[in-house]
């Protein structure tokens, strides 16, 4: 994995495989202790659509039967798949400070919505961080050298030009 002055990184794990949350516990923890200070994590179930609605609670259930090696993640009666409980990755997500989704890639359920939760998360972190994008620091920057991407127009410019 490469993180070198990353501003965000993804963890995904696999909803209907409990070692593939253990996994995502140890990359998190590689990217809390190497990765630059103030990095977006956000910790993703994969497989959603192999959940049903309200599978929640026999999920409970599923960590003391889990799937044989081998099997499909999809029962045939159409059961619930799910090996990891929301609640189990939620705490862990809350305890660690990270921003938590389950997803499918399959049908892109909250895919959209993890990419503008982190969008909406760097521009917070990185300001508080000491690196700015490419390692950079912000440390001397001066508040008259920031960017104005305001809408003033200038004397003489051409009606709906931005120039």
């Amino acid at each position: 994995m490469y993180y070198r002055n990353a501003q965000a990184a993804l963890v995904v794990y696999d909803i209907t495989k409990p070692s593939s949350l253990t996994k995502a516990q140890h990359w998190v923890a590689e990217l809390h202790r190497q990765a630059s200070p103030g990095i977006v994590i956000a910790l993703v179930g994969n497989k959603a659509d192999l959940a049903t609605e309200g599978g929640e609670e026999s999920s409970e259930d599923a960590d003391a039967a889990p799937a044989a090696e081998g099997e499909d993640a999809e029962e045939e009666d159409g059961t619930d798949a799910r090996r990891v409980p929301i609640k189990t990755a939620k705490a862990y997500a809350d305890e660690e400070s990270l921003l938590f989704f389950e997803t499918s890639a399959k049908t892109g359920q909250n895919v959209a919505e993890v990419f503008t939760a982190i969008a909406n998360a760097i521009p917070e972190t990185s300001l508080k961080g000491p690196r700015g994008v490419g390692g950079q620091t912000n440390l001397g920057r001066q508040e008259d050298a920031r960017v104005n991407l305001g809408s003033a127009r200038t004397e003489g410019a051409k009606e709906g030009c931005a120039c």
